[in-house]
């Protein structure tokens, strides 16, 4: 019998966005970086974008498609409370929704051992670990950490004190992934002594069985120690070493039969060893080693006293991520930036790091606090335990405006915003190429292979004009040519005449690749294109008719249909 798929199911799934790929826009003036360079590691590529995440994510992607090591999120919970930077009450399914097509960008981004985290609370976290489950697979799902974000208890709670939040972890490919392991602390290396004064120095015994059903002969398994000793795994588990091992570790005086030498058999752990390997992070992250809300208030205030962002995250909780997911120089993906802590953190950590927010706080609260962290001037947070001095920068960007705007008449044209540069990288990314001009050849403004070109013009080309393009680009390579029309030749006969070159007239084109002019996809319902309601009754079918343009205002997709 066939296995069903059970999904997740909500109003309006099927709906889908057409998104832009918009490019990015460096505003200089907005970018910051150290006077000078305080250490070799110091990093000044992060970048720091404004604008609608989800379109973002989109503008992200071809350059940073499997180069993301670790995607940390803390989206709006859609609890229905009233925040001071987020309309945080989205209805259920338009929530899901919006999650799901950043989620879905998300996984594109992340590199083959990358890894995603997000922070949730519980009116949506179980829902959104179906939805997970759908956009990265169920074998994929890594664990749900508990972290304590409370350290008190609400006496005035209804019910039960919400003391909680959970941290849901997803890899690209769990089969490969692997977290990094934590330091040890003092209080777990309490427990190691060194009785029988071992050069090795300070071990505890631990079993040399596992607790899983083995097979008949790891059951049949029997090792005689060179005391004498016949051991065998206890019924219901299995030897964790072969012979050969256990054989070696009782040569070095590893093995432990108490005090008196008669006891069952135990390997002795030594102290040195694990500390070189550190230890697994559990899945129940305590205020105490991770930070909690109050504290995380206290960081931010410290930035902006006057207008403190309302649902920020202490660093330490970014850094035990950061530390279980990445290294130094790894490239870390905050599309939710808020108050800017993933960034911040990433930055005291030497990771790479891209920002994404919206809202007016990415100018009143992420920039001053990235400034003090480059400047070296933030003394909280995790600081004192990176021993960070300073150095680095960012990068500031802006989403490009929409590439097609309508004009008053109605008909879509090249946005009047856009410069010939401008409209140049925006045609090679909605063409799948890479934007890079070549210095030598005015007509390579872009290219999708060694020998596959792009050009894109706002002129009317000659016949003469492209047989001296199809002549330079020669035989053995390809141009896409992108221009607004052309005359002397039939688009039937130009690919004959000219079978180097590709024509294609904007922006016709790419009227239907996206929804044009749509500049806010956030998580705020009022913003939201939503779906019309199906109609009950049957509706007749609308009659075809041509309408022209306006007088002197001929549309530059000529005739259209109403």
């Amino acid at each position: 019998m066939k296995k069903q798929k059970l999904e997740l199911t909500w109003i309006g799934k099927g709906k889908r966005p057409k998104l832009e790929p918009r490019i990015l826009l460096e505003d200089s003036e907005k970018s910051y970086h150290a006077k000078q360079r305080v250490t070799e590691n110091d990093i000044f590529d992060n970048r720091l974008i404004f604008g609608d995440n989800l379109l973002a994510l989109k503008a992200l992607e071809q350059e940073f498609a499997g180069k993301v090591k670790c995607v940390f999120i803390d989206p709006p919970y859609n609890t229905g409370s009233a925040f001071t930077h987020y309309d945080d009450g989205v209805e259920h399914s338009i929530w899901l929704s919006l999650m799901r097509d950043r989620l879905e960008i998300i996984r594109n981004l992340l590199a083959e051992d990358g890894s995603l985290w997000i922070t949730i609370d519980d009116n949506e976290a179980h829902y959104l670990k179906v939805l997970c489950d759908e956009v990265f697979g169920r074998r994929n799902f890594v664990a749900n950490v508990v972290w304590q974000k409370k350290y008190t208890i609400a006496n005035d709670a209804k019910w039960l004190s919400d003391n909680h939040d959970h941290v849901l972890i997803y890899a690209l490919d769990k089969e490969t992934w692997r977290p990094f392991r934590l330091e040890r602390n003092p209080e777990m290396d309490k427990r190691y002594k060194n009785p029988d004064n071992h050069p090795k120095g300070s071990w505890k015994a631990t079993p040399l069985y596992a607790k899983r059903k083995g097979s008949k002969k790891e059951q049949a398994f029997k090792f005689t120690f060179k005391n004498g000793y016949i051991w065998s795994p206890p019924i219901g588990t299995s030897p964790r070493f072969p012979a050969e091992k256990l054989r070696q570790m009782d040569e070095n005086d590893e093995i432990w039969f108490g005090v008196k030498g008669d006891a069952a058999p135990s390997r002795k752990t030594f102290l040195r060893e694990l500390k070189i390997l550190g230890t697994p992070s559990p899945t129940v992250w305590l205020h105490s080693e991770v930070g909690h809300n109050h504290e995380a208030t206290e960081e931010v205030k410290a930035i902006n006293p006057v207008d403190a962002f309302s649902t920020p995250k202490p660093e330490r909780l970014i850094k035990r991520v950061l530390e279980l997911a990445t290294r130094p120089g790894d490239l870390i993906l905050d599309s939710f930036a808020g108050s800017g802590t993933t960034g911040a953190v990433a930055h005291k950590m030497c990771r790479r790091w891209i920002m994404v927010e919206l809202g007016g706080h990415c100018h009143t609260h992420i920039i001053p606090r990235m400034q003090k962290v480059i400047d070296g001037k933030d003394p909280g947070g995790i600081t004192k335990a990176a021993n960070w001095k300073g150095g680095g920068g960012f990068r500031y960007y802006r989403l490009a405006p929409s590439l097609l705007e309508k004009d008053k008449w109605g008909n879509w044209i090249i946005n009047r915003e856009y410069n010939a540069t401008m409209l140049a990288e925006a045609l090679c990314k909605l063409e799948g190429f890479t934007y890079a001009p070549s210095e030598t050849a005015w007509w390579q403004q872009g290219h999708s292979t060694e020998q596959d070109f792009i050009y894109i013009t706002t002129q009317n080309l000659s016949a003469g004009q492209l047989q001296a393009l199809s002549d330079e680009v020669g035989k053995g390579r390809s141009l896409l040519v992108l221009c607004s029309a052309w005359r002397g030749v039939s688009a039937a006969k130009a690919s004959g005449r000219w079978p180097n070159l590709t024509l294609k007239k904007i922006p016709k084109v790419v009227l239907s690749r996206c929804e044009w002019d749509h500049d806010d996809y956030s998580l705020n319902v009022q913003n939201l294109l939503l779906a019309k309601p199906e109609p009950v009754e049957p509706v007749k079918p609308k009659i075809k008719t041509r309408r022209k343009a306006s007088p002197g205002q001929a549309s530059l997709f000529g005739e259209e249909e109403s």
